[in-house]
């Protein structure tokens, strides 16, 4: 499995294709991810690109640094692991809903 990598401080403009592209250059891609407000579907100005292998990662990484898409200058690192989430619901006992009328 290649690694995870968080891409920050892009344009709203800026597609997974683009992404695609630019990291192409690197190696071969796993898969591209541009997290979109799920409303809007807007772009939220971050993406996580994971490439095949660990090599092409840290030359993605290093090749990377300082270099602009769309006019925004990327943040490329490696990424964090996902907080693990608790599950349990939603809205609960906490005054929200009305219990008489």
């Amino acid at each position: 499995m290649g690694k995870k990598m968080y891409v920050g401080n892009l344009s709203y403009e800026t597609t997974e294709d683009s992404l695609r592209a630019l990291f192409a250059e690197f190696g071969e891609i796993e898969s591209v991810n541009l997290i979109t407000d799920r409303y809007s579907g807007r772009s939220r100005g971050f993406a996580f690109v994971e490439m095949a292998t660990d090599e092409a990662a840290q030359a993605a990484i290093a090749g990377l640094k300082s270099r602009q898409l769309d006019g925004r200058e990327l943040d490329v690192a490696e990424a964090r692991p996902q907080a693990e989430r608790k599950g349990g619901q939603r809205g609960g006992q906490r005054g929200g809903g009305r219990s008489r009328w």
